[in-house]
Formats: structure tokens, C-alpha cells, sequence
């Protein structure tokens, strides 16, 4: 019999754990939380110091009977989730479930799963944090009451599925605001003016117009740039002051969970989500050939920048070994964490220094791969000494302009050796050797017309580092908010920016007039606030979630009688091309579309995109239906191409709404699985395209890459795949082994 029971939260750690503990210890996995709030009802007792009414997870309920059951023959139970709020939530929620079947509950954590961590757990366990829980009760009771209570509104004035959320709001609120600041931004014209200059030994340099007549130059249109010229023709261009100096970068922290999501998104073009997702497997432990499983990173939710001794050390002693004494900066370094982080958690690091990327490389998924790359050269680059520069700065004039080139050498590489800069971060050209009074030559003088633009959208990295400075959220929840505002089709990714949709638009133009004080970003900051507060154990959670009613129930009354209700349509400020008649917004099935106001006597719709300034722009039919592809089954009419919100296209009726009918579109070639069915296009909920058998679910046959018509020459394989690099796309075999590809006779399918 099992005398002590370990219990995790997912069944990889159980494989981990299980690889250094002796047959003493049962390790078991709740797989995640095992109870929640009800899903059909509030779920809170507001009248009872809002008590939360939780029930076990349906999908779960086996779970716990196996925990129970293993509990009953241990006479200590550890556990063990992850080592945050959700993490202690998991434990008080097991331990509630358990302790009629054990003497003994511990809390343990560890933040790597290696054999010395957790026998060190083993070794110091805890009660469980009341503390933590509360803020974790107290976070998922105000979501709850906010998600529970403001969504039926949504549904009953402009979109029965959609939903409202505490921070997913104030989030969409963000990027709005953010778009109408860019609708409203008038360009203003300007010029660039540069100079190409050699010395009397190269490289030939550039020098950027700093001054004209003593004033900040601003070249405002072609005729200042015409007179600029005119200035400077037949005048020589002269060396007044050089400035030389040496400075040193130095390295950035190691990762938290934030900056780890920004610079996955920058340089990995990996989505928060997805960043998460590997990290979280990075963290459990992956099979490696002659280690078997192991984790390889520390514990990926924190906002802590912190280092044990004992991993700097390893750090400081590898880089020795490694690069030299050089290398090593006079002393270890520290990062200070922002105010109000919390500590309890080291920065993200990898477990074993040892363990070079370029070692395991094979052993792991290029996306496990390139994650781990990361977080191991951020890590290591961090303890290691800074890169060292030579910057020049000459100041040159010419009659009565003065202009200023910059350059900069390379003296020590420093940790710039394992943690190259970005592209973005990249070194400017060195200067030839200048001194005062030399002439220099034109060589060419370049002028180019610019006009300001607004600042850019957000992208998955910059819309987090917005979230962070402005203290909504935590950086855990992060993935999952982005997640929800594009699942619920608020806001689309395109060219890996955001873009509000309308349906976005109006529901936090809704939120904000009936809810000013939960829209509010700074409110919402505050409350993170309290939550940490709670959690800290200075505040009370009743007498938070009782402050929060005090102002939200009201609000709340108040948007139930005054809400006005869209489903019939929003204004579009276009006429109708058809009848003349005003145009609306309305919100479909598969995305916001145009339609005529006076429905059914005129039933023009259309598709519509935004101008720069925000105006309605009705999509030509042409581009809108494509290509005719046939007619339809239900109606007659014809059938055009249409694109679903996700990207996929799909096959519509021209008499939508009137006729719903529709059908995906097909690649024309026949699923090689079950021979019944065809290949078609469709598209995951982040946008993705992706192929599938049409006879899903009875066959699941999918590929990512697109499919083509056509046997392969060589292995007589039946179908053949397009598979694009840049610019170019080559059709190859998918059979593992067979080499046949072609470049010169890509097959296009209609409307790609």
C-alpha cells in the first residue's frame, strides 16, 4: 500500500515526477480544476456574502473518484498543483473533495520539476493559503457576476452567443479606442533629406539634415525641398565637431511571462496562446534520447525577474567554461522586479544550463525547439557581460544647414555572442575617420516625399506590454483574453495586427455607455490591485466584492431599461446602390455584412471593408461573389464564393438572406482516407487554413498544407501538396520518402 500520495495538476508531471521518486510515493493528476461554478445558473449567493455554489466538472467526476480512492490508501496526501492562485484554488478544491478519505493534507510547490525540487517540497510542506484562495474566489465571483449578468443584455439588443467579460472588455476597449484614434489622424506631408557623403576614405556615409538657418529643419513639402537643394548646390560640406565615446549595452533580464510572450510574438511570430502552450510543455518535461522525460524550464506564470543563487552561480560557471573569463561581468547580476510584482517565483530559466539547444535539437518540435532556444539564450545572455560600442557623432555643415551622421563600431560582442540583437536592434554602419575642418563630397543628395502616419495597431506582443504597463490583467491571463476577443469575433488579426470588427465595436460602445466605471482602464487596474491585496490577506474578499456591487448593480438596472436594441440593423451612412435606401450594419452568422434598410421590398446585400477614416465601403460584386460556381439547390439562384469570419471560403447562395444555403468549398480532390468524400478548405478559430474530409466526423482526415488534383509521377501517391516558402511555391508529394516536387506547373484553384 501507497503511504503517501503526490497529486498534480496534469498527467505529463506525473510521468515526470514518477522518473526520480521511489515506489513509496502514487502520483496522481486532477487534470486541472475538478469544480467551478455551475454553467446553467449564477452560481453565487449574493445575499449570503456573495459564497460561491461550486459542483464537480462533469468531465471530472471520474477524476475524482480516482483521487478519492487513492487518497483512502495514503496516510499523508501532497498536493501539488502549479504554485499560483489557480494553482492554490485546484489544492483547496481537491482537498475539500478528499478530506473524509485522509488524516494528512500538505500543500507542496516547486518551481521545476527536478528530483532536488521536489524532495526539497517534500521536505518543507505548507498549509494550504487561505489567503490565495480568497483572491482567486474573489477574481472568478467578479467574473462571473459581469460575464453572467451583462451577456444576456448583448444577446437581447444586438447578438444572441456573444459575451461580455471583467478585463476582456476593458481589453476590446483598448484596441477601439486605439482604431478610432487612427480614423481620425490626418496625415501631414514632410521630407526626408539625406546625404550621402565621402570622405577621403570610405565607407560612404549618410548624414541626416539636423538644422536650417539655425532652426530644427522641417522640410514640409517639394518646394522647401526644391529651395534645400538650390542652398546646398556648389557648397561644401564641412566637418564642424566630431564626438567620440564608448558605451556599453547591457544584457535584458531573463523572461517573465510577458516579456517571454512579446519576444515570442517578435521574433518567433508565435501567438500568446501558443507561446503558453509550448512553455507549459517545456515545463512538464519532454522525452529526450538518453534522458527520457525531462523538464527543461522553470515554471512560466510569473512576473518576477528573480534568480536563485544556486542557478546564477550555474550560470556564471557555464559561461566561463564556455566563453572565457571575459565574459563574465565583475559581479553576478541582479535584476530589480517592477513594483508590485509577485515574488514568490523565480524568472522563467532553463532548469539545466547544460543543456544547450543545439544539443537536444533533434530530440524536440521545431516550435519546443525554438521556444527553449529562446528562453536558454535570454537566460544565459542575462548573466553575462555587456556588449561594448564605439559611437561617433559628426556634426557637418553646408552654407546654412547643418546635418548629423552617426556610426557606431563593435568593440566586445559580450552577451550579444549568445542573444543576437533583433532586427530592429541592429548595429548602424561605422563612420570613416573624420576630423574638424575636412571637406567632404556629395556624392548624391536624397530627397523623398513622406507623409506621418498613425500610430501602428496592435499586434499580439505590443497589445501586451499595453496590458502590463497599464496593469490589466495578469500576464497568466493574457493568452486567454486575446483568445476570447477573437473567438467571439470582436477583433481580427490581419497582417498580425488587430482590427475592431463592427460587432466589437458596438458591443464596447454598448459596454462603455451603460457601464462607464467597468470600462474604465484605470478602475479595472485597481482592482487587480485589490485582488492582490486580498491575496497578500490586507483586504477582506466580501468587502471587496461588496464594493464592487455597490456600483455595478446599479449600473446594471439601469442598462436593463435603457440598452437600445441593434438587431435590426446599425446605421451605415451608404445608400443602397439597388433602391437608394439607407444601408445597415447587421451581424450574421458568418460576420458583419451590409443590408438594405427597406427588407423584404429591396434584399440587396453586400460585404464591406473601411476606409482609413473609418467610413463604410461597400466591396464590388465582382469581388465580393467572385466567380459564379454554380447554381443552388434550394433556390435556383446563383452560387458564389464567400469567405467565412475565420478566412476559409465557402460556397453561398446570391439570396442569402432569403436562402441560407451553403457549402464549403471543395479542392476537387477525394479524401485519400475513406474514398468517400472531398477535400475542403476551412479554418481554425485563430484564423489557420486548413483541409478536411467533408465526411467529418465519420472520417478525420486533415492536413495543413493544400491540397492538389493530380497522382504523383513517382510514387503514384493519390494527391499531391502546394507548399509555399516566400514568394515562390513548389507542389510536392506528401508520402514520407518520395523526393518528386515541381516548380514550373503549379496548379491554382479557382479564386486563389
Amino acid at each position: 500500500m501507497n503511504k503517501r500520495l503526490i497529486i498534480v495538476e496534469s498527467p505529463a508531471k506525473v510521468k515526470t515526477i514518477k522518473k526520480f521518486l521511489g515506489a513509496q510515493y502514487a502520483v496522481h493528476a486532477s487534470v486541472g480544476h475538478v469544480r467551478d461554478l455551475p454553467s446553467n445558473t449564477l452560481g453565487v449567493d449574493e445575499a449570503n456574502d456573495f459564497a460561491p455554489q461550486y459542483e464537480v466538472i462533469d468531465s471530472k467526476k471520474h477524476v475524482v473518484s480516482e483521487l478519492r480512492a487513492a487518497a483512502a490508501k495514503a496516510d499523508v496526501v501532497y498536493l501539488a498543483p502549479d504554485p499560483d492562485r489557480e494553482g492554490e484554488a485546484i489544492a483547496w478544491h481537491i482537498a475539500e473533495l478528499i478530506r473524509d478519505k485522509t488524516k494528512t493534507i500538505k500543500r507542496i510547490q516547486f518551481n521545476e520539476i527536478t528530483a532536488k525540487a521536489v524532495r526539497e517540497a517534500l521536505e518543507c510542506p505548507r498549509e494550504l493559503n487561505a489567503n490565495l484562495f480568497d483572491a482567486q474566489q474573489a477574481r472568478r465571483v467578479l467574473d462571473r457576476l459581469v460575464g453572467y449578468k451583462i451577456s444576456p443584455l448583448l444577446w437581447k439588443t444586438i447578438k444572441r452567443g456573444i459575451s461580455a467579460g471583467r478585463v476582456q472588455s476593458v481589453t476590446l476597449r483598448l484596441i477601439v479606442d486605439h482604431e478610432t484614434e487612427r480614423e481620425a489622424f490626418t496625415p501631414e506631408e514632410y521630407w526626408l533629406c539625406k546625404a550621402f557623403l565621402c570622405a577621403d576614405t570610405p565607407p560612404l556615409f549618410t548624414a541626416e539634415l539636423l538644422k536650417l538657418h539655425g532652426k530644427k529643419a522641417h522640410i514640409g513639402n517639394k518646394k522647401q525641398a526644391d529651395a534645400l537643394k538650390a542652398e546646398i548646390s556648389n557648397k561644401s560640406f564641412v566637418v564642424r565637431s566630431v564626438t567620440k565615446k564608448e558605451r556599453e549595452r547591457a544584457p535584458k533580464p531573463p523572461f517573465i511571462t510577458s516579456s517571454l510572450q512579446q519576444a515570442a510574438n517578435q521574433r518567433l511570430s508565435y501567438s500568446t496562446k501558443r507561446t503558453m502552450n509550448i512553455a507549459q510543455r517545456l515545463y512538464e518535461g519532454v522525452e529526450l534520447d538518453e534522458k527520457g522525460l525531462t523538464a527543461l524550464i522553470t515554471y512560466m506564470r510569473t512576473d518576477s525577474t528573480r534568480v536563485a543563487d544556486e542557478a546564477r552561480a550555474a550560470a556564471r560557471d557555464f559561461i566561463a567554461k564556455t566563453f572565457g573569463p571575459d565574459y563574465l561581468p565583475a559581479k553576478s547580476r541582479k535584476y530589480k522586479s517592477k513594483a508590485g510584482a509577485q515574488d514568490a517565483h523565480e524568472a522563467i530559466r532553463p532548469v539545466d544550463m547544460t543543456i544547450v539547444p543545439e544539443m537536444i535539437r533533434g530530440a524536440l518540435p521545431p516550435d519546443q525547439y525554438n521556444l527553449y532556444k529562446l528562453i536558454w539564450s535570454r537566460f544565459v545572455g542575462s548573466q553575462m557581460a555587456g556588449a561594448r560600442f564605439h559611437d561617433t557623432t559628426a556634426l557637418v555643415e553646408c552654407g546654412k544647414t547643418e546635418w548629423r551622421a552617426k556610426g557606431e563600431r563593435l568593440l566586445f560582442p559580450g552577451f550579444l555572442t549568445i542573444m543576437p540583437a533583433s532586427r530592429r536592434e541592429e548595429s548602424e554602419a561605422a563612420l570613416p575617420p573624420l576630423a574638424i575642418g575636412q571637406t567632404l563630397t556629395l556624392d548624391k543628395l536624397e530627397q523623398g516625399q513622406k507623409f506621418t502616419q498613425p500610430s501602428p495597431r496592435y499586434n499580439e506582443a505590443s497589445l501586451v506590454r499595453e496590458l502590463e504597463e497599464r496593469g490589466i490583467g495578469r500576464p497568466s491571463t493574457y493568452a486567454t483574453i486575446i483568445s476570447t476577443l477573437q473567438d467571439r469575433d470582436y477583433v481580427r488579426l490581419t497582417d498580425k495586427h488587430f482590427i475592431p470588427t463592427d460587432l466589437g465595436r458596438t458591443v464596447c460602445r454598448h459596454l462603455s455607455e451603460h457601464f462607464t466605471t467597468l470600462m474604465d482602464v484605470s478602475f479595472t487596474a485597481q482592482m487587480e490591485e485589490s485582488l492582490d491585496k486580498v491575496a497578500e490577506g490586507s483586504r477582506q474578499r466580501v468587502d471587496l466584492l461588496r464594493a464592487f456591487a455597490a456600483q455595478f448593480n446599479p449600473a446594471l438596472d439601469a442598462a436593463a431599461k435603457n440598452m437600445q436594441s441593434l438587431k435590426s440593423g446599425m446605421p451605415a451612412n451608404v445608400s443602397c446602390p439597388g433602391c437608394g435606401k439607407p444601408l445597415l450594419i447587421k451581424f450574421g452568422k458568418a460576420g458583419d455584412f451590409l443590408a438594405c434598410s427597406s427588407y423584404p421590398a429591396c434584399r440587396y446585400t453586400s460585404n464591406f471593408t473601411r476606409a482609413e477614416n473609418g467610413q463604410v465601403e461597400i466591396v464590388p460584386a465582382e469581388k465580393t461573389q467572385a466567380a459564379k460556381v454554380g447554381v443552388c439547390p434550394r433556390c435556383g439562384k446563383d452560387t458564389v464564393v464567400k469567405k467565412s469570419r475565420t478566412g476559409s471560403r465557402f460556397i453561398a447562395c446570391t439570396g442569402y438572406p432569403a436562402c441560407s444555403c451553403a457549402a464549403p468549398f471543395s479542392t476537387g480532390v477525394p479524401c485519400p482516407r475513406c474514398g468517400k468524400g472531398m477535400l475542403v478548405e476551412k479554418s481554425s478559430k485563430r484564423g489557420k487554413i486548413f483541409y478536411s474530409c467533408d465526411q467529418y466526423p465519420q472520417c478525420d482526415f486533415a492536413l495543413w498544407d493544400k491540397p492538389m488534383p493530380g497522382s504523383c509521377p513517382q510514387c503514384e501517391a493519390p494527391y499531391l501538396v502546394e507548399k509555399k516558402k516566400g514568394e515562390s511555391i513548389k507542389v510536392v508529394c506528401p508520402v514520407k520518402g518520395c523526393s518528386y516536387t515541381r516548380e514550373d506547373d503549379v496548379i491554382f484553384l479557382p479564386n486563389t
